[in-house]
């Protein structure tokens, strides 16, 4: 396990789905967290040592400086910021409202934009630091009915490029994670509530040439590579972690 001893981690939404794999992995590997999102933790991260909440909903401008605050006043660094939350919604464009835009841009563009701005003192408080920002496949691809939630996702690639040359200067690497499909509660439901759920998993599982489909431990290890010191000359990636599906070209048979 890479260690990550002596290392404070912020992320937002890490408690439940990939984040609560990323906070997880984290905790594995010796660091502390502090955990901002609406919900209280689950018990899990709840009872360990060296976890802290933060109650903020990042929807709202305020919370950027909430969470600065909780940070510096619970451990008076940060080594690491993962800017995990964000929410999806299906419509298609004609049904699209612009309510319904501004508030899918707010928590998955907006808020990772400017609560890494509040936490740069903290981060270059020390040695510098690292922010993984959690972009996805469909910032790559799109599917349907997804406009809001696929530009929200390639606007993360992009400014994850553009601060990572911005804060090169102040050793602060800035990378992003591209999830394919994830094993989450979430997305069991989804595929469950389709008209043949069992034809779904199976052709779902066809379109991955790993075999399988991935689980948040899994995005949790690569979190922490690029947390970690092992990953000292890497900034500026797009990281793709989706078991080959978006190398993989559709057949009609």
């Amino acid at each position: 396990m890479t260690n990550l001893e002596g290392k404070v981690i912020v992320i937002t939404g890490g408690g439940q789905g990939i984040g609560l794999g990323i906070s997880q992995a984290m905790l594995a590997g010796g660091a502390a967290l502090l955990v901002a999102q609406r919900s209280p933790l689950p018990s899990n991260l709840a009872d360990r040592d060296w976890v802290h909440w933060v109650e903020t909903d990042l929807s709202n401008p305020d919370s950027y400086a909430a969470v600065a605050s909780a940070a510096e006043q619970t451990f008076g660094k940060v080594d690491v910021l993962v800017n995990n939350a964000g929410f999806m919604f299906e419509k298609p464009l004609d049904d699209l409202q612009l309510e319904d835009w501004n508030r899918m841009i707010a928590v998955n563009l907006t808020a990772p934009v400017f609560l890494s701005k509040h936490l740069l003192p903290l981060l270059c408080a020390d040695r510098g630091g690292s922010i993984i920002n959690i972009g996805s496949i469909e910032g790559l691809a799109a599917n349907p009915q997804h406009a809001a939630y696929c530009a929200s996702k390639g606007g993360i690639h992009a400014l994850t490029r553009a601060m990572a040359v911005d804060l090169g200067k102040d050793n602060i690497r800035v990378n992003a994670i591209a999830p394919g499909w994830i094993r989450t509660d979430l997305s069991d439901d989804y595929i469950n509530a389709q008209q043949d759920p069992e034809t779904a998993w199976k052709d779902l599982y066809k379109m991955h040439p790993a075999g399988r489909i991935g689980e948040p431990e899994d995005v949790g290890k690569l979190a922490v590579y690029l947390a970690s010191d092992d990953s000292s000359f890497v900034t500026g990636q797009v990281i793709v972690i989706d078991g080959g599906r978006t190398s993989k070209l559709p057949l009609p048979f």
